[in-house]
């Protein structure tokens, strides 16, 4: 268990990291990484109580920090 969720971590940071320097967003780096991080972990734990899950864990980070680079910034902009 504690494997899986350093690795949420570390894809979730590399996945927001890889999303700022592509310009898929504009949010600045460490900021990305954040929501990238806080997705990913929501997810997990998510996952970890009610058994929803994308397949491997992996897919389940890369999906969540997709989903939250997606759903954050563009809640909070006019």
């Amino acid at each position: 268990m504690f494997p899986t969720l350093i690795g949420t971590v570390v894809i979730a940071g590399i996945v927001g990291y890889l999303a700022e320097k592509t310009n898929f967003t504009h949010n600045g780096i460490v900021q990305s990484i954040i929501i990238c991080v806080g997705g990913a972990f929501v997810f997990y734990f998510v996952s970890l109580m009610f058994g929803i899950s994308f397949g491997r864990p992996g897919i389940d980070a890369i999906a969540a920090s997709i989903g939250a680079l997606i759903i954050v910034p563009t809640h909070w902009r006019k």
